[in-house]
């Protein structure tokens, strides 16, 4: 793409000055109308070295007011970030409805500058081109707007900056011996940004590579080209509520290996423990769940537990079994209730990947993301196309912490509608229970038919290889208690 760009393109001052006025208040204008639309937009900045990168981030961000846009300056990660999943720190930051995020360098620094000076392989800067097609493909199919800038500069014109930068001692110090060895090995890193370029540049989130030798002329394509992609998004969005998508009843989950998993009317529900047993596997269990617990911490292995299952199936006991031969210091139980405002601001998988846990220590998630293929679908809260397309979404989801070094395992803790209405009377008739049963609980349980297809479809298209479903019998919720906890502890000592 870098050998298309003219590097001589210019304009003179009169001619920046009859356009820059005009294309300055458009901005100002349309961005009241991205807060009034609630469109989310991403505005990347990447390029060589003191192509001008912060002189038209500090341009552009002018025409904004403050209060609905930021700039994030992203600069290499820490030893700390590198122990995080893949594009983690960028998800924390990205923006909700309504909202401007600018940013000057971005999650392109690991596919380009810092795939030459840490020497990363090329195996996994694939693997990192494609997770970021994937990030940028998910925002885009949930409304984001994703602006790419490559600010292009010359070996020469890029010495010639760097000299005059270094010449004056107000501004030296921004010259590092990192910026001339990149220089003087311009070629070399001039075929990274290529192939980068290259492979993430899709219909969803094109690069614009933007010839930087004249600022002026730089700056005005800069402008066109934002007001361009915001003019056309605000449009596609107000087209889409217009005449929305005819809903299919096709699912693609991804090209990913799937388990095969039975239907919920097939599981037998006659599995039974004694007492006796129970207490002794209990112990035993626990106390090679602790011991393996401290292994994780040692090698850092992340663990994420998911649990999911009907209302009253007995998550909450299971949980605490589990949480109760764990060190309190390197585990989390993270309980999933209805989006607040700006998680529904956000992509629904924001509020999941900013609440992993660190390397060595474990998350469990009662209830998950898979409210999107659940209760979001049958209760309406998204739309057909949402769902549909989250199956795929979640499979990439734990693709991406199953190559972080993470154990992901899911239970779905299953009992009938006898017992299920058994238990709902009993909370309902013992005073220190009530607090447990809902009217919501009642409303849910009339729909046993539509969630039970909901969950059928769940258990077939995200049962990968890598993060496979179990179903706990959990009519018997001792016996369920025993049973995942063996998984759990056979996960572990998989990956271990």
């Amino acid at each position: 793409m870098l050998e298309k760009v003219n590097l001589k393109a210019s304009i003179t001052k009169e001619e920046y000055k009859k356009e820059a006025s005009a294309l300055k208040e458009e901005l100002s204008s349309l961005q009241q109308l991205v807060k009034q639309n609630k469109l989310p937009v991403i505005i990347v900045f990447e390029g060589w070295g003191s192509a001008g990168k912060g002189s038209q981030i500090a341009n552009l961000i002018l025409n904004f007011d403050p209060r609905g846009s930021k700039v994030y300056s992203n600069i290499a990660p820490t030893e700390l970030e590198k122990r995080e999943p893949n594009l983690w720190r960028y998800w924390k930051i990205i923006p909700g409805g309504g909202e401007i995020a600018v940013m000057d360098r971005s999650w392109y620094q690991e596919i380009s500058v810092l795939r030459l000076e840490d020497e990363v392989d090329d195996v996994t800067n694939l693997r990192r081109m494609n997770d970021t097609n994937t990030f940028e493909r998910q925002l885009a199919d949930n409304g984001y707007l994703i602006i790419k800038f490559f600010l292009h500069i010359s070996q020469k014109e890029q010495r010639e900056r760097l000299e005059n930068l270094a010449n004056s001692k107000n501004t030296e110090w921004r010259v590092t011996q990192q910026d001339w060895k990149r220089n003087k090995q311009y070629d070399r890193y001039y075929r990274a940004f290529d192939e980068m370029l290259e492979y993430t540049n899709t219909t969803y989130a094109p690069w614009h590579v933007i010839a930087s030798t004249d600022r002026l002329h730089a700056e005005l394509e800069i402008y066109h080209t934002v007001i361009d992609g915001i003019k056309t998004a605000l449009a596609l969005k107000q087209h889409r509520k217009e005449h929305p998508i005819t809903p299919t009843n096709i699912i693609l989950p991804g090209n990913f290996t799937f388990v095969p998993m039975p239907k919920l009317k097939d599981v037998s529900l006659d599995k039974t423990i004694t007492d006796e047993k129970y207490k002794k596997q209990l112990k035993k269990l626990q106390e090679e769940l602790s011991e393996l617990h401290n292994k994780i911490y040692r090698k850092r292995v992340p663990v994420v537990v998911c649990y999911e299952g009907w209302d009253a199936a007995g998550k909450g006991g299971n949980i605490r079994r589990v949480a109760a031969a764990l060190d309190p210091r390197g585990y989390e139980v993270v309980p999933i209730a209805g989006p607040t405002a700006p998680e529904l601001a956000h992509h629904y998988l924001w509020r999941f990947w900013t609440r992993l846990p660190k390397d060595g220590h474990i998350a469990i998630f009662d209830r998950t993301w898979y409210g999107r293929v659940m209760v979001e679908r049958i209760e309406g809260f998204c739309t057909t196309e949402d769902w549909q397309r989250a199956y795929r979404e979640i499979n990439e989801f734990e693709r991406q912490l199953y190559d972080w070094g993470a154990v992901v395992v899911k239970f779905w803790l299953h009992i009938d509608q006898d017992e299920q209405l058994r238990r709902f009377n009993d909370r309902q008739n013992t005073p220190s229970k009530q607090w447990k049963i809902t009217d919501e609980d009642w409303r849910n349980r009339e729909k046993w038919d539509q969630y039970e297809e909901a969950i059928d479809d769940m258990l077939r298209y995200t049962s990968t290889d890598f993060a496979p479903w179990h179903i706990i019998e959990s009519q018997n919720k001792k016996y369920g208690r025993i049973k995942a906890l063996k998984i759990l502890i056979d996960a572990i000592k998989d990956r271990l």
